[in-house]
């Protein structure tokens, strides 16, 4: 049974409501006393908010930012040949973004503060929440260096169109782009309030492709942070570079003077990869069979072979009769630096489900994300073992696929992408 706002309601609940009629005489004075002693009770002040994360700095936030819980990811294609609108619309982006990682609206007093007669400057979705933690980072495609806008030779060399992987299965529609960003909050309404800003700010220049809603970090980017699980159960990410390695960092993830043309130093690559897991077919598998291909402990993470999560992964270790505890095909052994030549990458991917796919099974699995400071190098190698080798395809298909240029972090009274238009 349920009351007026939809709540279930207990047989306890029931038969205090049935006698509510009698009790009401008394019900004043209880209400007196309940009252008396609420107003003598000290006020509890609610917890401060954290404080919202900087948007200008040497590198953009929301690469090595302590992952938030929630995130919206965008993708967009450029409508206009214009080069002196697609510079316009970066710095308008650019204080609109910086308005709302500050918890603010996108405009001044932009949702209701305006003239009645016209639309709001702001949707308004985000009024009285917090900033949340929002992050917002942008990136470039291959496609804005298709010479429409000059910047045909400024394309970096490591933005290269990725390789078809084996068993791929790539949607058009799922994939590409000219720009991105990337909107990170602890609070969905934030993130989804700050992508429908700017996609409406953009309207006229640019047009949403694709975009990814995420609901549950699948990686810890800091020491302060424990290791999420993903969607089929196991801890997800446990040797991801966090932000207090400032040298890993520096070696794998930021793009250095030199790596290629200048306007990219400070910043990173984004590959951006849409992965299906087939739950119903993975939760068929055995406990057993399931840590075998990944290679760790489903419980609490540990590698096979070690005690807890954070043990040394060895590759070499053997059980008792001999046989090799991590599998030549687990997931944990070809995606390791040791395998790849030492070859690590930062990864910042999301859970999701996006319903069920008309056949009563689960259109649910991981929005992979990580930023490397040369793709070419880093993720493909990685993603030709994975693909090619690794027991785990059996139960993922990737559908989506993108790669985007993201710039170094935006200086005072500068823009996004002012090195890039410069």
């Amino acid at each position: 049974m349920t009351d007026t706002n939809g709540a279930r309601v207990s047989r306890r609940r029931l038969f205090g409501l049935a006698g509510a009629g009698a009790a009401l005489a008394g019900a004043g004075a209880v209400a007196g006393v309940a009252a008396d002693r609420a107003l003598a009770a000290p006020t509890q002040a609610a917890p401060a908010a954290p404080a919202p994360v900087p948007f200008r700095g040497e590198h953009q936030a929301g690469i090595t930012t302590p992952a938030q819980d929630r995130m919206h990811f965008v993708a967009f294609d450029i409508t206009t040949d214009r080069r002196e609108d697609v510079i316009a619309l970066l710095r308008k982006w650019t204080a609109a973004a910086e308005r709302m990682t500050q918890g603010r609206e996108a405009e001044e007093n932009g949702a209701v503060g305006g003239a009645a007669e016209a639309p709001p400057a702001d949707t308004g979705e985000a009024l009285d929440l917090s900033a949340a933690g929002l992050t917002l980072t942008i990136g470039f495609g291959p496609g804005l260096f298709d010479g429409r806008f000059g910047l045909a030779d400024r394309r970096p060399p490591a933005l290269a169109d990725l390789p078809k992987f084996p068993k791929d299965a790539l949607d058009p529609a799922r994939s590409g782009g000219d720009l991105c960003v990337q909107a990170c909050a602890n609070d969905p309404q934030v993130a989804v309030h700050a992508v429908r800003n700017l996609a409406r700010i953009g309207f006229g220049t640019v047009a949403v492709r694709w975009s990814q809603l995420g609901f549950g970090r699948t990686s810890s980017t800091s020491r302060s942070q424990v290791t999420p699980r993903n969607m089929f159960g196991f801890k997800d990410g446990t040797n991801n570079l966090k932000a207090e390695d400032t040298d890993a960092l520096r070696e794998h993830v930021w793009v250095r003077r030199g790596d290629g043309p200048d306007w990219m130093a400070g910043g990173s690559y984004l590959v951006a990869r849409r992965i299906r897991m087939h739950i119903e077919t993975w939760d068929r598998e055995t406990l057993a069979g399931q840590e075998a291909i990944i290679g760790r402990k489903k419980g609490n993470g540990a590698p096979l072979g070690q005690v807890e999560e954070f043990d040394q992964v060895d590759l070499h270790v053997r059980g008792a009769g001999g046989e090799a505890l991590i599998k030549d095909d687990a997931h944990i052994r070809l995606a390791s630096a040791e395998a790849l030549g030492g070859v690590r990458i930062l990864r910042r991917g999301y859970n999701f489900t996006d319903g069920s796919d008309g056949l009563g099974h689960l259109d649910a699995g991981l929005f992979f994300v990580c930023f490397n400071r040369d793709p070419r190098t880093q993720f493909v190698p990685m993603q030709q073992a994975l693909s090619s080798k690794d027991s785990m395809m059996e139960y993922v298909q990737h559908n989506g696929s993108a790669l985007f240029a993201c710039p170094p972090g935006v200086r005072d009274g500068g823009y996004w992408g002012e090195t890039l238009f410069s």
